[in-house]
């Protein structure tokens, strides 16, 4: 078979060039052309099997694939695809039902992607400051977190910190406040300057900034504040939520109980959002949740969505969360993270590459001893692919490690063993 100097067949050169062609530009992925997946597996146009240590950013929770969750889309694609909301669907009660037991909460905003959810729930505060709190209006604020990544629509990067994610896509949406990640003190300040605070706005582990998990009790902590200064905790889970971390959500990750926590989560957010797993990476479906005295002032026809709630997406949501319940995900991530970050802390024992193991469940990262700027982590994540095992660095020199959650023990031991193969190829 030909190689190209990418080390990639003259098939896989050709796919990739015509997306240099004919597409935007506006990802930088690794050189691989995958076209089937199953479980915890991908393979490419020529039939090279792999890992995926990915999980499209943690939306392939219940693995590629899942027979139930394409089962229940296709089931439905053959019967009712899209009303709108001008008329209603035989799905979408039975969801939203579904789903606001499931997290607890008395209603969902269904949408279709992570970052219109962010939005959503940034218009539901806004409303609910001026309407409720009294904020004067246009006059709310809203409290966001250094190095966050919510999405990448023109008001989410007016708050954020990548500049090449901001610049020329201005002017920017005013109304927010940046203070460090996990500090109270910071925050607590912030919720101080101003009488005009509607929300604060949170990761509960910043994974697009190399799987920051901040220290424990932050979120409890964080959370306390708002509610004395009446400013609306939102918690941004569309990575960590849906049982990535051990735990159905990740505001649930400063408890010691393994089981029976689900409804019941130590922090709970006045707004919760949701995306990526909530379909099992099926099919695009967010959702932003809230109680009544929050979710009650959106009225008909001051936000909405073509294809948020549609009958497919309604029926793949009940299925992908049917399956993280019944085949025991929360637990699995649990107990196989913390056998992946105890191998990996082994393999840096043995290598000095690696300055740093974090994570939490199976939402991992290893911090490579290089500067940002460097392109070693990009090179080892090359050799990760020679070896069977696709995975991306972020933030330059920090590589994720997020599996689909129905990987094995052995498994998890077989990509250790890839690893560090590959990582000593840079001895």
């Amino acid at each position: 078979m030909e190689q190209t100097h990418q080390g990639l067949s003259s098939k896989s050169e050709a796919l990739i060039e015509k997306e240099n062609k004919y597409g935007a530009h506006n990802y930088h992925p690794l050189p691989v052309v995958l076209d089937r997946g199953e479980g915890v597996f991908v393979w490419d146009v020529d039939g090279k099997k792999y890992y995926d240590f990915l999980s499209a950013y943690s939306a392939v929770n219940q693995g590629h694939c899942h027979p139930k969750i394409v089962g229940a889309m296709v089931k439905q694609a053959q019967t009712l695809t899209l009303t709108s909301r001008a008329f209603h669907n035989d799905q979408l009660g039975v969801f939203e039902e579904y789903v606001t037991k499931y997290f607890g909460f008395d209603k969902v905003l269904p949408m279709n992607t992570g970052a219109e959810a962010v939005e959503t729930a940034l218009k539901i505060c806004r409303k609910w400051s001026y309407e409720v709190k009294g904020i004067p209006e246009n006059q709310a604020q809203i409290i966001v977190c250094e190095n966050n990544f919510h999405g990448r629509t023109t008001t989410i990067i007016s708050f954020s910190n990548d500049e090449n994610a901001r610049k020329n896509f201005g002017p920017f949406t005013e109304g927010f406040i940046k203070i460090p990640y996990d500090d109270t003190d910071a925050l607590e300040a912030a919720l101080k300057s101003s009488p005009n605070i509607a929300g604060f706005l949170v990761e509960p582990i910043q994974g697009e900034a190399g799987v920051y998990v901040p220290t424990e009790g932050y979120l409890a902590k964080a959370k306390a504040l708002c509610e004395a200064h009446n400013v609306l905790f939102i918690a941004d889970e569309v990575q960590t939520g849906i049982a990535r971390t051990g735990r159905l959500l990740a505001t649930c990750g400063n408890c010691s109980c393994t089981k029976g926590c689900e409804n019941t989560p130590e922090v709970k957010p006045d707004i919760l959002i949701l995306g990526k797993a909530i379909s099992g990476g099926v099919y695009p479906v967010s959702a932003v949740l809230a109680n009544d005295g929050i979710m009650n002032v959106i009225k008909p026809g001051q936000h909405g969505s073509t294809f948020g709630g549609n009958p497919v997406a309604a029926a793949v949501a009940v299925a992908a969360l049917e399956v993280v319940r019944d085949e025991k995900l929360s637990e699995n991530a649990e107990r196989l993270g913390i056998i992946l970050r105890k191998g990996l802390n082994e393999i840096a024992s043995r290598n000095s590459l690696i300055s740093l193991v974090r994570g939490k469940g199976l939402l991992n990262a290893i911090v490579i001893d290089c500067d940002e700027e460097s392109d070693l982590a990009w090179q080892i994540c090359l050799k990760f692919r020679d070896y069977g095992l696709l995975a991306k660095p972020t933030h330059g020199n920090k590589i994720r490690f997020a599996p689909p959650l129905v990987i094995t023990e052995a498994q998890i031991q077989d990509c250790l063993a890839i690893i560090e193969k590959a990582l000593n190829d840079f001895k």
